[in-house]
This record gives C-alpha cells, sequence and structure tokens, in this order.
C-alpha cells in the first residue's frame, strides 16, 4: 500500500489479531493507532546524534505470562517492572531508547482503562529473539506479550507476533508480506542448482560413513543451509547501512575487480558443519534406541561421539559466522562483491562494464514470477547501482544479482527467456508462521 499512515498499519494489524487466539483482550484500534503514531514519529528523531532505534512490546502488567510453559528455558525473557509507570510519549521514548537496545532489551507498554498508553517496564533476554530471526540460533523460546513493534530505521515499524511479521511501514509503504523467493521460485531453483557441490559432498559422506542413512532425507537440510547462509551474508550487509551488490556468476568476463580473492573458507566450512550434523543426529540416534529398547548400558563410544560431533559442530558454527561477517564488510567498499555458484569470493570493488540495458525490466509480485503477474517498470527510474546490476544479468543470463540498498531494501535480478526480473521486499529473516494465528487469518 503506497502513501500509508500509522493508521493504515494499526487497521491491518487489527485485522489479524482479530482472528487470533490471544489468551488477552484484543487493545482497541485507537489504541494501536497512537501506539504506532507514537513510535513512528520518535523513530525519526536522534538522541545524542544517534538515531532511535527501540523495539516495544505490549504486555499486560496484570497478566504478562499468561500461558508459562512447564519446563521454561534458563534464557527464556522476564519482565523488570518500574517503581512508577512512565507515559508513554515520543520523548520517553526517545530518552529510554539509550537504555533499551533493540538487539537485547524491550520497553514493556500497555494501556489503561482510558485507553491511554503507558510504559511500565522492560524486558530482557531479546537477543536470543533478534539471534533466532538471523538464523544465528536453531531455537527461540515464545515471545512475550501481544505482539512486539521494532524500529530499526528512520520512519520503519516491523510488528511481529512471536516469529511472524505481522507487517511493516516503511515511511510510507505498508508491506503486508516479504517475498519468499529463497524458498519457492525460478531464485530457489537457481540457488539449490548452486547447492550442487554441497549436496554431492554429503551424499559421498553418508556412503561412506553411514551407508543406512538415505540422501534424500538430508537434502532439504543442504538446500536450507546454502540458503540461510546467503540469507545471513544479506542481514549482515543490510545492518552496514552502507548499500552494497553481491553478483553471483561463473562469467567474469565484464567485471573489473579492483580486489581479487579467492576465499574458499566459507564452503569448506558449510561442508564440514553439514558433516557433522550428520554426525550428531546418528550418534544422538542410536542412543535413544538403545534407551527406548529398555537396555541398561549404552556403549560410551556412542556418548563419546555424540559430544565430539556437537562440539565440532559448534565450532564450525562460530567459523561460518565469522566468514559471513568478513565477506559482509567487502560490500562497504565501493562496487560488487562476486561469487561463483559455489560461493566462493572472487573479489570486491567490482565494477560491472556491460553497457546493453534491456528497454524493459519486469517486477515480479510473487517469488514465482508467473507471467500475468509481472509489472512492466523503466530501468532508467533506478540508481547506478540497480542499473550496473541489471545491465550485467541481462547480457550474462544465468547470473543471480542481488542490491542492497542503503536504507536496506533487497532487490534480486535475473534473466528468464527474454525478460529481466526483479524482485523487491524480498524474505530474509526467520519469520515463522504463528500457530494463535488462524489459517483463515494467514490467507487474508
Amino acid at each position: 500500500m503506497a502513501n500509508a499512515k500509522p493508521k493504515d498499519l494499526a487497521l491491518h494489524v487489527m485485522e489479524k489479531l482479530r482472528h487470533s487466539k490471544l489468551a488477552l483482550p484484543v487493545p482497541t484500534l485507537s489504541v494501536l493507532e497512537d501506539l504506532f503514531e507514537c513510535v513512528f514519529f520518535a523513530s525519526m528523531r536522534t538522541e545524542e546524534s544517534d538515531l532511535v532505534k527501540v523495539t516495544v512490546t505490549l504486555i499486560d502488567p496484570n497478566n504478562p505470562d499468561p500461558r508459562p510453559p512447564k519446563n521454561p528455558v534458563a534464557e527464556r525473557w522476564s519482565v523488570i517492572k518500574f517503581d512508577k509507570r512512565t507515559e508513554f510519549t515520543v520523548k520517553n521514548i526517545v530518552k529510554l531508547s539509550k537504555a533499551a537496545d533493540p538487539s537485547t532489551t524491550s520497553l514493556a507498554v500497555y494501556y489503561d482503562d482510558s485507553g491511554k498508553l503507558y510504559i511500565w517496564g522492560m524486558i530482557d533476554q531479546m537477543l536470543h529473539y533478534q539471534s533466532f530471526l538471523n538464523y544465528e540460533s536453531d531455537f527461540g523460546s515464545e515471545q512475550p506479550g501481544i505482539f512486539q513493534v521494532l524500529v530499526n530505521d528512520i520512519g520503519t515499524l516491523d510488528v511481529m507476533f512471536d516469529y511472524e511479521l505481522l507487517a511493516t511501514l516503511k515511511q510510507n509503504i505498508l508491506i503486508a508480506r516479504y517475498l519468499d523467493v529463497f524458498t519457492i521460485g525460478p531464485v530457489s531453483k537457481i540457488l539449490k542448482d548452486n547447492a550442487g557441490h554441497l549436496k554431492d559432498d554429503l551424499k559421498t559422506f553418508l556412503a561412506e560413513s553411514h551407508a543406512a542413512e538415505d540422501f534424500e532425507d538430508w537434502e532439504t537440510f543442504a538446500n536450507g543451509l546454502w540458503i540461510q547462509t546467503l540469507s545471513r551474508l544479506l542481514l549482515r550487509v543490510q545492518n552496514y547501512h552502507h548499500g552494497g551488490g553481491i553478483l553471483i556468476t561463473d562469467s567474469e568476463e565484464d567485471i573489473d575487480l579492483k580486489y581479487k580473492v579467492h576465499y574458499d573458507r566459507l564452503k569448506i566450512a558449510i561442508s564440514k558443519f553439514a558433516r557433522e550434523t550428520v554426525n550428531n543426529y546418528v550418534a544422538e540416534t542410536l542412543i535413544d534406541e538403545h534407551l527406548e529398547a529398555g537396555k541398561r548400558s549404552v556403549a560410551k563410544e556412542h556418548y563419546q561421539e555424540e559430544s565430539r560431533s556437537l562440539f565440532c559442530r559448534q565450532q564450525i558454527a562460530d567459523e561460518i559466522k565469522g566468514c559471513i561477517a568478513f565477506l559482509a564488510s567487502h560490500t562497504c567498499v565501493d562496487g560488487v562483491l562476486v561469487f561463483d555458484r559455489d560461493m566462493v569470493s572472487k573479489g570486491f570493488g567490482g565494477v560491472l562494464k556491460s553497457k546493453k540495458m534491456p528497454r524493459k525490466i519486469y517486477v515480479s509480485p510473487t517469488a514465482t514470477a508467473t507471467p500475468k503477474s509481472l509489472i512492466p517498470a523503466d530501468p532508467n527510474h533506478f540508481g547506478t547501482r540497480h542499473r550496473s546490476m541489471i545491465g550485467y544479468c541481462w547480457n550474462h543470463p544465468g547470473s543471480l544479482g542481488l542490491v542492497v540498498s542503503q536504507d536496506g531494501d533487497i532487490r534480486a535480478f535475473y534473466r528468464i527467456e527474454e525478460k529481466l526480473i526483479m524482485w523487491e521486499n524480498i524474505k530474509t529473516q526467520q519469520f515463522l508462521k504463528s500457530r494463535k494465528l488462524k489459517v483463515s487469518a494467514i490467507k487474508r
């Protein structure tokens, strides 16, 4: 929705909440409008020359945890109450944002009987929430309150319901959903094909070390691991707020690389991670089978292998995290970061020299890029970074271009037959459908 306002976001969220399975009452539309409007204007302020970044959770102080788990994990959230309530104003949000880093903390907000909002505390342990969203953790506990509002940029609000993104208000644009191009459609197919070396390596490893394991059972895991790695790289690039381009191609034609390298550590680490994941799974399965069979003892070798593989897997996960950080920083230099299809970096600071441009490109509002859904657009309406990527992908079919704008928007470019397709509003974080939302609400 173009020319959207905070009240449009409030109406959209209200419709979602009305179809939810919340244990608490749904706030009124006027409360949601006041909440989003106040946070929206706070996002345009600065505090001590820094932009305001904050997370706000709508949570009832009289019943903050209506359905606590029987066995809560140690890192589960808790609410720390203030001695006195603080009025929910732009000024107070801006001031408290310095003490509430959104990567670790959220402000606890609710409303009184008259619908007036107030800040009554802070929620800790939020870093685990962010880690899960960014694929840096395998698990995430249920989130507190009714929903969260995240401010990561000027005039940009993300509304989260558990781990599901309900909507984003980006200045005057309301985005009701992001395109999952990495899971379905042409881009997904490209990335799964590019994961061929990983799948070949995993297939050989299974045949040599775990013949009882079927490769088909692990193929989806391999594809997911590959796509998650690229998603994490893009998220890291977004966080720099510098903008950048990533080109995945086997061609070196029409590319002037200022800083040539051959960095294959990420590729090797991903393969090692996949192998240790299989080792750990097999060891755990053997132990479980022994215990379920009623055996009184289990061979110590099984426990040793389970511990060894788990430890190695964590070490390699840290290695992958370091590789991603290393590569993402290269996009801060003007030019394109270039990979081959095996995710081996060829270098950075690349200038794309293809000058021939298509007369028009086609914007796809769906991940699958069905012909009837395509919207024609003039490539000259885009900036230099986008036009250079459009020109290269047009002249070199099979190349996948990804452009991250300074404001965080991600666009993908790929040529399908005689059309250059562009996807925007691409999903990169690990958003999950909430079990609290009914199917009918999700379909809407």
